[in-house]
């Protein structure tokens, strides 16, 4: 908007707002050229920012007259276009609609199909249906209808204008075309008003296709499949696309409603009696496969690829073109992400493929596929591995270059600013000689697309573009811009999980696609650390709210009656019953105006986090303050973050001493501390070298351990010892307070998989320095939870004993621990089936025993589990079991404390995090194959230590530290006065283990294998 238009509105709004309002109309028409769109925008833009500021009466006033102003400005837009329309009215009547007539009318006229039009339509009609004659409004509508769906197809003007031409025309014939008295026009005119909004470029996408899927079920109602069945399938095609497309609800479900649609239309459009819909059904499918959350993401890929391949046997080149290259496009698309078969050859094919389809794809003869498939082009070109890499990205940017030749931001929007990104990622991406250059292209770029791509109207993309804004601004080292860009996006990624109704598995897949948000946001913050420290702190909430995003929020709805007060927890409650219901409303359809709904939800949640955030802020809203509150000064905790080519080390301790730095050996390294009241934050980051060092380190263990077993026990120890080395173990160690004595492990990732509480210190290991226990938690945020439950009684034993009778010791273990409780329930080999973890079997054990085989299942988390006599109990079944009364849960089985290696979202699924949401405070589990024998020795002592009063993390340590320096006369006197109830063979091998080896447990294998997790 130029300096004079602007003034000459601000004058005409002065005019009005300050004489009598009779005087409005002369005013009016003596500046009647700045009555127009531009002054409607100005008076907008001027009430958001007295509102803002406060002033409730000056904003009704500028509302007043905005409103005024926008009937003033439809009215003369209204006579403008009232003339032409006329004259296409009279050849409508005059050809009957003829598609050939009424073009010759349009061709010369493009710069005339305009919104006003479509204004005009519809005024139009309301001051001419009522005079008409019932007949004749009947025959109105119906040709209103016909000209809308010449509208919606015609390939020449602004396509946004012709579908807002369609789309009131389509409106205008329903007011008429009543479902009561023409059912079947009714639903035909649903089903095309439904598609223009689902084509519409005009208004907020999300609003466009919540009013197509109404629209769609509407016409359900009379189409069905037993009556019509052709139009019924029509529908499932027509609605599958929708959802394909649908932003509002569970991103997940929708694409999952898409697929049933879609197989529903199959069921009709069969290839020997429809062959052209069943093939647009399979290229539909396809569409939705490659889009899919649920599965895993390679088959999804196949599947897609299989449908498009099918549909090719109809749409062939010859016959059917467009539809032809629309599939080349789409198979394009899916072989730039396929994973499997070889990345440079999926490239090669993808750009084939894309090609394909422009030979067919003109921008002359389809301007808009045209553009689209030079885009996906684009994206080939830049991720191409063959050929020069500078040569592959300019031609990329050529490619997106040529998109926006017709993705105009006015007519396009949405895929003007889609391409403005991918544009964005490839600047961002240029070489050498050109790189300050193409950065600052690349802001630009992201600048331009979040124009268009908000968080009201397009949440997820509004995401992806602030990641990338973010990702070019960390670059150019511009870290404050950098950290504002990751924190909206962070923001608005965990306000999407909100949405997902569909299933945990599909939050998981949500917090690993996000990933690199957390892991840059950290780096950055800790950069802008070395100037202001108290971003340290911030680096550490991100790395919390990084982890075990669902388990905390399981935890936190299964627990809320018992970490908030009652009538909070009340409030709490009914606020998420109002979330669940809302969600589920807009999913099933079940609502008017789905946009709205959406927006009163997110309201919801802010209100509920603000809440809950009160009494223990979890989540987004993380306070490392809160959690230091609980800290006592003997109490430090030590947490990691697995970063690309880095780690970092975060050290929280109290105040109270002054660190120790070992200017030969840390002075060369990245420490960084920050304090607040009475606790101190230290960070250390490691060398690329180091990081390296640790994934080799990892590569070579895991291989041992799963290829050959006897390698993998001979380098435990020095092993351990080596990893203390790449992790500096005694440099963190001398950062603590002298009297810390518990120490709180927090891994990220693979470490999980990993014994630190034995890992070598000087002639030690972390359990000989901390007399208070070392111990383990998933996140800080789990430990909060944890802390929270106060179990204190430790006297009814529950205990799974041997149930496949095929473990030497365990019945020994179970007998001996037996006793050390006032009652038990103990359930031998067949009798332990899964009937007995029935919840009422549960409700009264403090302590549940479980010696048995175990097991941790990579390919599918959930069905690891624990075996009974009758099968597994698998972790989702460990999920649903209600503990509110056990305050332990002993895992003495195999591989009971492994999670998922590959998870890079850490969401930590395993035993342990079942039975921590399940209500048990603390976890005792395994990291390998454990030995038998040294096996029922250590639980037994460990059981003999929680009955002298101590916790689990200090009894367990207690007991290790035990096992691994006994001697053999030590052991073999402490069984025979523990009497365990060993037979005459066992315990012959047991006399001549201990004659033969001084210290027969004191490698780590024997003793290190079990962690204790929670309190």
């Amino acid at each position: 908007m130029d300096e004079q238009r602007r003034q000459a509105y601000l004058e005409l709004t002065q005019e009005l707002l300050s004489y009598n309002s009779n005087l409005a109309s002369a005013i009016l028409e003596e500046r009647r050229e700045w009555v127009d769109d531009g002054w409607v925008e100005m008076l907008e833009q001027t009430a958001d920012r007295i509102a803002e500021q406060g002033n409730l009466k000056g904003v009704k006033k500028i509302y007043a007259l905005r409103d005024y102003a926008a009937q003033l400005v439809a009215l003369e837009n209204v006579k403008t276009a009232l003339p032409f329309w006329n004259e296409v009215w009279l050849k409508i009547l005059e050809s009957q609609c003829d598609p050939q007539a009424i073009a010759s009318l349009l061709q010369p006229n493009l710069n005339k199909l305009n919104d006003r039009l479509a204004e005009t339509i519809q005024y139009w009609a309301a001051s001419t249906l009522p005079l008409a004659v019932p007949e004749s409004r009947f025959a109105i509508a119906g040709l209103l209808v016909n000209f809308s769906n010449q509208m919606f197809k015609f390939p020449l003007g602004s396509r946004a204008s012709n579908l807002e031409i369609a789309i009131a025309g389509y409106e205008v014939g329903l007011e008429v075309l009543t479902e009561d008295q023409f059912p079947e026009q009714w639903a035909i005119s649903q089903n095309s008003l439904a598609v223009a909004y689902n084509n519409r470029i005009r208004g907020e996408l999300s609003a466009n296709l919540e009013q197509a899927i109404s629209c769609y079920q509407n016409a359900l109602r009379v189409f069905t499949q037993e009556v019509f069945p052709q139009e019924w399938a029509m529908l499932q095609n027509n609605f599958g696309t929708a959802y394909s497309a649908r932003i509002l609800g569970d991103r997940s479900a929708n694409l999952e409603q898409a697929i049933i649609c879609h197989k529903n239309a199959l069921q009709i459009y069969t290839y020997k009696a429809f062959p052209i819909n069943w093939a647009m059904a399979q290229h539909n499918l396809g569409v939705a496969y490659r889009s899919r959350i649920e599965g895993e993401q390679a088959d999804n890929l196949e599947q897609a690829i299989a449908y498009f391949r099918r549909s090719l046997r109809v749409r062939t080149r010859s016959v059917f073109g467009q539809e032809w290259a629309d599939t080349q496009k789409n198979l394009g698309i899916v072989y730039s992400e396929r994973q499997r078969g070889t990345r440079s050859k999926n490239l090669e094919r993808a750009i084939n493929y894309l090609q394909n389809a422009l030979q067919i794809f003109t921008p002359t003869d389809f301007p808009e596929k045209w553009a689209e498939t030079q885009k996906s082009l684009g994206v080939a070109y830049w991720q191409r591995l063959e050929g020069q890499q500078s040569e592959n990205l300019e031609k990329a940017i050529v490619c997106y270059q040529n998109a926006l030749q017709i993705y105009t931001q006015t007519e396009f929007p949405a895929s003007w600013a889609e391409t403005q990104n991918a544009l964005a990622v490839a600047y961002s991406n240029g070489t050498l000689g050109k790189r300050k250059q193409y950065l600052e292209k690349a802001i630009n770029c992201c600048q331009a697309a979040l124009q268009v791509r908000t968080a009201v109207a397009f949440p997820y993309l509004y995401a992806e573009t602030q990641l990338n804004l973010g990702l070019i601004y960390q670059e150019s080292k511009q870290l404050e811009l950098a950290y504002s860009a990751f924190a909206v996006a962070i923001d608005i990624v965990e306000s999407l999980r909100g949405e997902i109704i569909s299933g945990d598995v599909t939050k998981r897949k949500l917090a690993e696609e996000w990933h690199l948000l957390y892991l840059n946001i950290v780096e950055v913050c800790l950069e802008l650390a070395v100037a202001e420290s108290y971003y340290i702190a911030k680096a550490i909430a991100y790395v919390e709210r990084s982890k075990t995003q669902t388990l905390v929020e399981l935890i936190l709805s299964r627990d809320i009656n018992r970490i908030f007060p009652p009538e909070v927890a009340n409030e709490l409650q009914q606020i998420q019953d109002e979330i669940i219901q809302g969600q589920n409303c807009i999913q099933l359809g079940g609502t008017s105006n789905s946009v709205d709904l959406s927006q009163s939800l997110q309201k919801l949640r802010q209100q509920r986090n603000q809440i809950q955030n009160r009494y223990l802020a979890v989540g987004s809203g993380f306070d490392l303050s809160s959690l230091c509150k609980s800290l006592d000064c003997h109490t430090a905790i030590i947490e990691w973050f697995i970063a690309d080519g880095k780690f970092f080390t975060f050290i929280l301790t109290s105040k109270n001493h002054s660190p120790f730095l070992d200017t030969s050996e840390i002075a060369s390294r990245k420490i960084l501390s920050f304090e607040e009241n009475q606790w101190q934050l230290s960070v250390f980051q490691s060398s690329t070298e180091e990081w390296e060092a640790l994934t080799t380190w990892l590569g070579e263990y895991l291989k041992d351990y799963y290829e050959d077993k006897n390698s993998w026990l001979e380098r435990l120890t020095p092993r351990l010892a080596r990893l203390a080395k790449i992790w500096h173990v005694e440099c963190i160690i001398k950062q603590l307070p002298k009297n810390c004595d518990q120490l709180i492990l927090i891994p990220h990732r693979y470490l999980h998989f990993l014994p630190i509480h034995a890992l070598p210190v000087s002639s030690n290991t972390l359990i000989d320095l901390f007399y208070g226990g070392v111990r383990y938690a998933p996140s800080c945020q789990l430990l909060q939870l944890a802390e929270a439950r106060q179990r204190p009684n430790l006297t009814n034993l529950l205990a799974i004993q041997n149930p496949t009778n095929d473990l030497a010791y365990a019945d020994s273990e179970v007998q001996g621990i037996t006793c050390k409780f006032e009652s038990s329930s103990v359930f031998k080999s067949n009798e332990v089936t899964k009937s007995i973890m029935s919840n009422n079997s549960l409700k009264n054990a403090h302590c549940i025993h479980f010696a048995c085989h175990g097991f941790f299942d990579f390919v599918s988390p959930l069905e690891s589990g624990l075996q009974l006599a009758d099968g597994l109990l698998t972790l989702a079944e460990i999920l649903s079991l209600d503990l509110q009364q056990t305050r332990l849960v002993t895992l003495s089985a195999c591989e009971t404390g492994l999670s998922e290696l590959d998870s890079i979202s850490d969401e930590y699924t395993g035993l342990p995090s079942g039975f921590l949401y399940a209500g048990t405070p603390s976890v005792v589990s395994s990291l390998w194959e454990v030995s038998d024998i040294s096996t029922t020795f250590l639980i037994t002592k460990f059981y003999d230590n929680l009955q002298q009063g101590l916790s689990v993390a200090v009894g367990l340590n207690q007991a290790q530290r035990w096992l691994r320096d006994a001697t053999g006369d030590e052991l073999q006197q402490w069984m025979e006065e523990q009497q365990l109830p060993l037979n005459p063979t066992l315990k012959m091998s047991l006399q001549r283990r201990f004659r033969q080896n001084r210290y027969p447990f004191q490698s780590s294998f024997y003793w290190a294998a079990f962690c204790a997790v929670g309190q």
